[in-house]
């Protein structure tokens, strides 16, 4: 499987970037025999990409295609089954959403009338209620007509345990939770015979990853470390290119890991927030697009956060 990967590595990524000057174009391009990712945009929402500026995974199984992620609205939903289609004429059977953003679940309805049962951790159930109504309407003045027929639409299934293993069409498939990260209900797709990960927003490239209110960095920094543990031959992240764990390590794992000692050394020192964000030494990430945009705001909500932990203990 190592050589397959390898091999088809350069055409994935010659494959992606053609697709992203054709944002919308959606293609599946094989990273392991069976397996298929879709490499969204590493840039913002627009209506060019139609929000589907994410990754999306694809396993064809004997008895059925199996979905990572739905996307941004139904009428993408629609797109990705049309790209789905050129791969396989299985129909999709099963879609997990790896976590609660709006462009790993608002395509829910459509494949949901497909016939398709749509997993997804406990955890995200809560932010997609919450937030499900509010994303929309942030991807409306966005998407415009792209979005008619989109309603926030709840998996069918609902998983509880951190390890859960199915068996999808002969395919043995692991989901993995430990505590979300980017939000809450972030889960992760393991193909043990592959050993390859889907990641969901657990592991970004390429890009700098985003920090928010309902985020978590220590639950994100465990949900690596089991990155790591699984020791993947490769990664498709939930941002950038197919990735192997050092890359990964590199754009993800790391920037955590130092933002999270950094500022708890910082909040128990009383240091303050400007000087905690200004003494972080960032250099190693800026490389990384949207760094300048998004690193001062993980900054300090990382701060805060590790500023309330202390506080706990």
């Amino acid at each position: 499987m190592v050589r397959f990967w390898l091999m088809t590595l350069g055409w994935l990524s010659a494959a992606c970037f053609s697709s992203q000057a054709l944002a919308a174009d959606i293609h599946f391009e094989p990273v392991a025999p069976g397996v298929y990712a879709f490499i969204g945009e590493t840039g913002p929402r627009t209506h060019a990409n139609e929000g589907l500026n994410a990754n999306i995974g694809l396993v064809v199984t004997p008895e059925g295609a199996l979905l990572i992620d739905s996307g941004a609205s139904y009428q993408g939903a629609q797109q990705i089954h049309q790209a789905v289609q050129r791969v396989t004429q299985q129909p999709i059977k099963w879609v997990i959403n790896t976590g609660g953003q709006d462009h790993r679940w608002l395509g829910n309805g459509y494949f949901i009338q497909q016939g398709a049962q749509v997993l997804a951790h406990a955890a995200a159930r809560p932010g997609m209620l919450a937030r499900g109504a509010g994303q929309l309407a942030s991807l409306k003045p966005i998407l415009k007509e792209q979005l008619a027929g989109t309603s926030p639409t709840l998996p069918t299934r609902f998983l509880e345990g951190p390890d859960e293993v199915l068996q999808l069409g002969g395919v043995r498939v692991e989901i993995k939770h430990r505590g979300g990260g980017h939000t809450p209900g972030d889960s992760m797709v393991w193909l043990p015979a592959q050993k390859l990960l889907f990641s969901g927003d657990v592991v970004y490239v390429d890009r700098m990853l985003g920090i928010f209110p309902f985020s978590n960095t220590r639950h994100w920094v465990e949900s690596f470390a089991l990155v790591e543990s699984l020791q993947p031959e490769a990664i498709v992240p939930g941002h950038g290119q197919v990735s192997d764990l050092a890359r990964a390590r590199a754009d993800t794992g790391n920037y955590l890991r130092a933002l999270r000692a950094h500022m708890k050394r910082a909040a128990n020192d009383m240091a303050g927030l400007s000087a905690a964000i200004q003494s972080f030494d960032a250099a190693p990430y800026m490389h990384l697009l949207n760094a300048a945009e998004l690193h001062p705001g993980n900054a300090s909500r990382t701060y805060l956060e590790l500023e309330l932990e202390l506080e706990l203990e």
